[in-house]
């Protein structure tokens, strides 16, 4: 399944639903939930920032961490 159109992006979510977490398809933007479903993401389909996977990258840590918390 793709997930997103940059291929970085798409190999994390890829690694993330591999490991538990569950992604919905939405209109432009995908949602990713924790495998306890307490944290959420949103994954940019075709995203039009070039810091996207920067931005997508940082936000997934920031969620590992706070999973990873609780």
């Amino acid at each position: 399944m793709k997930y997103c159109k940059v291929p970085e992006i798409d190999a994390l979510v890829a690694q993330l639903v591999r490991s538990g977490w569950q992604f919905c398809r939405g209109g432009r933007h995908g949602k990713l939930r924790a495998p306890q479903g307490s944290y959420a993401l949103t994954v940019p389909i075709s995203p039009s920032d070039r810091r996207a996977w920067l931005n997508f990258r940082r936000d997934v840590r920031h969620a590992v961490r706070t999973v990873a918390a609780t």
